[in-house]
Parts: C-alpha cells; sequence; structure tokens
C-alpha cells in the first residue's frame, strides 16, 4: 500500500505540489482565523444568576431566594448540574450545561425560565445573569493617572465615560470598574429629632424616594396654545436633598435638614486596589466573551483607548496594569524562534552529511506545512492557540524533524544504491 502510494505520488508530481500548496494556505488561513490566547480556558460551560436583596443574612437569602431560584431552573434542557451559593446580601447560581451547548443558546433558555422563576421571589429582588465570558477572561487591566484629581472624581470619569467607551468594543463582555469612591447623597440623621418630632426612619426613605421623581400631566389648552403640565422633582444638588418635606408640626413643615444633615460622600468599600505601594487608584477590568480572539480584542481595546484618552481631561492619561498580550506574544515568538532554528539546524546537517541541497529543500517545505497543518485540526475541532498547544506544536517539530531526515536519508540512500547496481551492471555489459 505504502509502495504504491509513493508511485502515485512520483508518477503525479505536480499534483502532489498543488495539494501542498493547498494545504499550506488553508494552514495559513486556520492560523488567521484561530483564537489566539496565552491561558487554555478549561472552565466549564455555565451561565451564571445573580441576585442581590442587600441586608439579608444568608441563610434568609438561601430560603427566599437560591432555593426558589435553583428548583425552578431545574427543567432546562442539557443541564448537567445546578450549583447554588448564598452570602450577606448576595445570591449565586451556577447553572452547568453540557459541552456541546451554544453558550448564547444556554442563557436564552435559563433568561426564559427566570421570567417564570421572578414571581416566586421577594418583592424588589430582580435576578440578573451574569457577563457572557468565563473564569479567565479578564485579560486587560488598566488604571488612570490623574494626579490632579481625587478618587471620587476619578472613580465618576471611570463609570459615566470611559467604561461605556470601551464597552462597544467587539468581544468585550463587560468593564468592571475597581478603586475609588462611588459618590452617593448621604443622610445622617439625628435620632433625637426623629423622636421629637415623631417620624421613623422608614418615613425618611418613603419620603426621599418619592420625591426623587418627574411626574407627567396632561395637556393644557389656552388661547390659541397648548401646554403640557409636568411636575419636575429630580434632586440635583444637595440642596433639593435638604428641603424634603417630611411631616408638619404644628403647622410648619419639617424639612431632611430640620431632623439631620445631608453631605457628599462615598459608597462603603470592601477594600482598595493600590498601585506598587504608591497610593490607591481608579481603573476597570476588560472581560472577554465566551469563545473570542484574546490577541484581537486586546488590540482594539488599546486603539478604542486612544480615541477615549483624547476626551479626558487635562493630565489624565490610562496605564497599563496587566495585559496578556504580551504573553500571548511570547508564546508564539517561542514557537516562531523554534521552528526558524529546526530549519536551519536541519538544513546544515543534511547539507553536511548527504550534500544534496535538493533533500535540504524537502525537510524546509515539510517543517511549514506541518505546523499548517496542525492549526488546521485545531481549528476543526475548536481548540484555541494557547501555551498547551503551541508548546505541542513546538516539541512536534522535533519529531517531524527527525522523520524528515530518517526518510530523506533513507530514500537518498536507496537511489545512491539502485544507481550504483545500474552503473554496476552496464560496465559488466
Amino acid at each position: 500500500m505504502v509502495r504504491k502510494l509513493i508511485e502515485l505520488a512520483l508518477r503525479n508530481r505536480l499534483v502532489v505540489l498543488l495539494v501542498a500548496a493547498g494545504l499550506f494556505a488553508y494552514g495559513i488561513y486556520s492560523i488567521n482565523k484561530n483564537p489566539i490566547d496565552a491561558i487554555p480556558d478549561l472552565s466549564e460551560n455555565q451561565v451564571i444568576v445573580f441576585t442581590e436583596w442587600m441586608g439579608r443574612s444568608p441563610q434568609v437569602i438561601e430560603d427566599q431566594v437560591t432555593y426558589p431560584l435553583v428548583s425552578n431552573l431545574q427543567g432546562i434542557p442539557k443541564i448537567k448540574n445546578i450549583r447554588g451559593s448564598s452570602m450577606f446580601g448576595m445570591s449565586f447560581v451556577y447553572v452547568i450545561f453540557e459541552d456541546n451547548v451554544d453558550i448564547y443558546w444556554a442563557r436564552t433558555r435559563v433568561l426564559e425560565r427566570l421570567n417564570f422563576a421572578q414571581r416566586l421571589l421577594p418583592q424588589g429582588v430582580t435576578p440578573s445573569l451574569g457577563p457572557d465570558g468565563t473564569g479567565v477572561g479578564h485579560i486587560y487591566w488598566y488604571h488612570l493617572d490623574a494626579p490632579k484629581m481625587d478618587l471620587g472624581e476619578q472613580r465618576a470619569l471611570q463609570d459615566w465615560y470611559i467604561k461605556f467607551a470601551l464597552q462597544t468594543v467587539p468581544g468585550v463582555a463587560e468593564v468592571a470598574s475597581f478603586g475609588g469612591f462611588e459618590k452617593q447623597y448621604q443622610l445622617v440623621i439625628d435620632p433625637v429629632k426623629l423622636q421629637f418630632y415623631n417620624i421613623s426612619l422608614m418615613d425618611v426613605m418613603n419620603k426621599v424616594k418619592s420625591n426623587n421623581n418627574d411626574v407627567g400631566g396632561r395637556k393644557f389648552e389656552m388661547a390659541d396654545m397648548a401646554y403640557i403640565i409636568r411636575g419636575l422633582g429630580y434632586m440635583k444638588n444637595k440642596t433639593d436633598v435638604e428641603n424634603i418635606a417630611l411631616a408638619n408640626y404644628n403647622g410648619i413643615p419639617v424639612r431632611v435638614k430640620d431632623i439631620g444633615s445631608v453631605q457628599m460622600g462615598g459608597d462603603l468599600r470592601l477594600g482598595i486596589f493600590d498601585m506598587d505601594g504608591k497610593g490607591e487608584v481608579v481603573g476597570g477590568i476588560v472581560v472577554m466573551r465566551y469563545n473570542e480572539n484574546a490577541n484581537k480584542v486586546i488590540a482594539a481595546i488599546k486603539e478604542k483607548m486612544k480615541e477615549v484618552e483624547k476626551g479626558l481631561p487635562e493630565g489624565v492619561s490610562f496605564k497599563t496594569s496587566y495585559d496578556r498580550s504580551t504573553l500571548i506574544q511570547e508564546a508564539v515568538e517561542s514557537v516562531k524562534g523554534t521552528l526558524i532554528e529546526e530549519i536551519i539546524a536541519v538544513s546544515i546537517v543534511v547539507l553536511l552529511f548527504l550534500f544534496h541541497w535538493r533533500s535540504a529543500l524537502i525537510i524546509l517545505i515539510q517543517l511549514p506545512i506541518s505546523v499548517a497543518a496542525g492549526f488546521i485540526f485545531l481549528e476543526m475541532f475548536g481548540i484555541s492557540s494557547n501555551i498547551m498547544s503551541l508548546t505541542g506544536i513546538a516539541l512536534a517539530i522535533g519529531v517531524v524533524v527527525d522523520d524528515g531526515i530518517v526518510m530523506v536519508e533513507n530514500a537518498y540512500r536507496h537511489i545512491s544504491e539502485a544507481q550504483t547496481e545500474k552503473l554496476s551492471s552496464t560496465d559488466k555489459a
């Protein structure tokens, strides 16, 4: 069988060369199309359901949020397992699907079931899906270099300008902010004054909520003109909060400023983000979507950051905290270097021992085609190019080299022996 295959290849050299060229071209196409990353994604095919109900204990979260969600998500098709986790004020439900299930089909099924499970949860509690990324999707971290801005202003700039701009980059699932202070109006209530005016803390909360709203009215016609009546009530500054009326005391309105003080402050923090021990910074974490090309997404993020940087206040710039593309490029360069080193070494060995440049040319053609064929199978089976797969290709190059040298030397020896026998038979004749 092998003999016939070799004879067929020798009789149709042009066809063999065309097939080899086509295989190499398809391999180059697969290299450009195949997602490349530094870390192999071994995470499970899962959808995360996150629910927040602040101020409740883990047991209450487990009984009233986690258990109803887990029990109602059981009927979704192609599910392997469902795991629930309850903590103070938060609930996480991990829906694990089979490996061959499309992640966006799975998210749609979970979302459909959540519409039904919503009615079983306490009033005001709304579950939401986590980002369509994986545990290794944190591909790029950045922070702001803004020495003239305080941490609250930097966090506001990150949350309301930078984050929205970077989320428009293709392949980005989420941009998570970290560091700084989230600005908020804080009401410092005096309990003695509440007792004096006979006002409960719940009354204060309800009045503040109800007074921060716009309401619509009907159309009012006067002469030849029609006017739309609206009630404008959104709070725009600290004074608006202080002037909210809570109750009446002997015919005099009691306002927020009468029972406490209003200040602008930061939300409660559970940690800080420090950079090289030089102080706190504000920044973001770019999370990549499932099965995207990390190298291309990072390149697109950097291009977008150049555009966003033009609109930042004077003296504010981006600094990179973590960039996975560096590791990706190092892995790719390692494979390229190994391939070039092997090609040079094999060419020298063959030329020194055989003194036959066509034999060296055969191996030079064989090595790139073998590597390209490896990427064809990676793309065919949906395996990304990462440190593990690229290392396997680099190790396999040595095996291909050994095979090429042995086969070329063996073919060269057989041809040489055949030519020697032919010359000796001619001399005898």
